[in-house]
């Protein structure tokens, strides 16, 4: 081959390499105007006054505790005390004319003044409408004598996997910072402290940071479909892994917000697992799919309703049942007092029925669920949870409290998350109201005795009531 001739062929690679960025490139979405028409709407918040760390922890894996995230204040995870005084950066966008804003409950949880900044610089003091844990959503309201931008919502339900979505918030503080990605999935489930999954959050590759919180995610449309709420990360900052909690779920939440203040979920009362190949196999299903209950609670709406350990429920309310995960998203949609339709493998054999849901109880209303013990709990740095009847009777014990969480005086004694507290300074202990009673009587300065059961080992440990 010639010199010319090679010439020619390396001037075509040319032409043919440099050409097809250029053709891709009048492909690949334009968000210039979504973003001025619709960033005014977002807000950056910031709140002073008593803030939880912003790292999350999986309670199904220790090692996983540094990957689940919140989007806290910069700098990551912090290893002061669970609770300090702080200011805090997230994000949050303005849902209607008369002022009503939706964030994530983390941005807010225990501020005292919440500062919501407007794009022209504006700021305006919020008050708390409601905010709903589970969830991680909370509703704010503003006054303001001038026009506010407003929103518009999507439908989450039509998104799609691989569709571009586009997020606009504070990362970092940097405020209006937009990035964009496409859907990854959806209906991924996240778990939480109490290994609750009531949100099928959208997965992206968008790249989120500290900061954005709360902010909206949009589609090319221009509409919000999902909030951004948490990453997956070892780091603290993005990997390529964000989740956002769906609109369609958020507005009914935030609507329950408006009304009452507080949210109502539907609840069965059973334990379930995913169902595997080996199985499907056995129960007599052609494929694993469904949710398999592993326990039905006595006194319960699936108990009422002839709900039996061994059933796999494939379908609920008309919707089927691809994974166990996605059982609980269904259940707590569903109004408490309301039947939904089921549909069970029992013996080789598939069953309908109808069950009357019941309402899951509040965090801070049922024994079993965990509970702060108000002053006594902060003043020791302790989270507690009341033991359920099956958990004292496989323990074998009488009475006693189970640690969620042990930090300050609590943690400087080496109390473990997941130990039995059965006595404080000789006095019993059967619930964390008797907890606080105890620990609100304690004087200052002394050390006190408490006992603890720690991996089936009774085990006394000293503890320094702080002054």
């Amino acid at each position: 081959m010639t010199i010319q001739r090679l010439m020619m062929v390396a001037f075509g690679l040319v032409i043919s390499i440099s050409g097809s960025p250029t053709a891709l490139a009048k492909d690949l979405p334009d968000f210039t105007k979504l973003v001025e028409k619709y960033a005014p709407a977002v807000v950056n918040i910031s709140t002073v006054g008593e803030v939880a760390r912003p790292g999350r922890q999986n309670p199904r894996n220790g090692e996983l505790e540094e990957f689940f995230r919140f989007f806290g204040p910069p700098g990551g995870r912090q290893e002061a005390p669970n609770r300090r005084p702080a200011q805090s950066l997230g994000s949050g966008f303005i849902v209607s004319k008369d002022g009503y804003i939706v964030t994530n409950n983390h941005v807010v949880d225990g501020a005292r003044e919440i500062i919501v900044r407007l794009s022209d610089r504006r700021e305006l003091i919020a008050e708390l409408v409601g905010a709903d844990a589970r969830s991680d959503l909370a509703v704010l309201k503003v006054s303001s004598d001038e026009a506010l931008p407003v929103i518009k919502l999507g439908e989450s339900e039509r998104l799609k996997v691989g569709e571009w979505v586009l997020a606009i918030g504070s990362p970092f503080g940097f405020d209006y910072s937009v990035t964009a990605g496409i859907v990854s999935a959806k209906g991924r489930s996240l778990p939480t402290a109490q290994n609750e999954n009531y949100v099928p959050y959208i997965q992206t590759d968008v790249a989120i940071n500290p900061g954005n919180s709360g902010g909206p995610l949009f589609n090319l449309e221009g509409e919000v479909i999902g909030i951004n709420s948490q990453i997956y990360s070892n780091s603290g900052g993005f990997m390529g892994v964000s989740f956002a909690i769906p609109i369609d779920v958020a507005m009914e939440v935030v609507d329950q917000l408006k009304d009452s203040g507080r949210v109502s979920r539907g609840w069965l009362g059973v334990m379930i697992q995913e169902v595997t190949r080996e199985l499907a196999e056995s129960f007599g299903l052609d494929r694993p799919y469904g949710a398999l209950i592993s326990k039905v609670f006595e006194d319960t709406p699936a108990a009422v309703g002839g709900l039996r350990a061994g059933d796999v429920i494939t379908k609920f309310d008309g919707r089927l049942i691809e994974r166990s995960s996605e059982l609980p998203h269904y259940v707590g949609r569903v109004k408490a007092g309301e039947k939904a339709s089921v549909e069970l493998m029992r013996d080789g054999e598939m069953i309908k029925m109808d069950i009357n849901v019941g309402e899951l109880a509040d965090l801070d209303a049922n024994g079993s669920r965990p509970q702060i013990g108000a002053s006594g709990g902060d003043r020791l740095g302790l989270l507690v949870a009341s033991l359920t009847a099956e958990e004292l009777e496989r323990l074998d014990i009488a009475h006693g409290v189970r640690v969620v969480e042990a930090d300050g005086a609590a943690g400087d004694a080496e109390v473990r998350k997941g130990d039995i507290i059965t006595r404080l300074n000789h006095k019993t202990v059967d619930s964390p109201q008797a907890l606080k009673e105890i620990v609100d009587g304690l004087p200052a300065g002394r050390t006190v005795p408490v006992l603890v059961l720690r991996n089936t080992s009774p085990v006394f440990l000293a503890l320094r009531v702080p002054q």
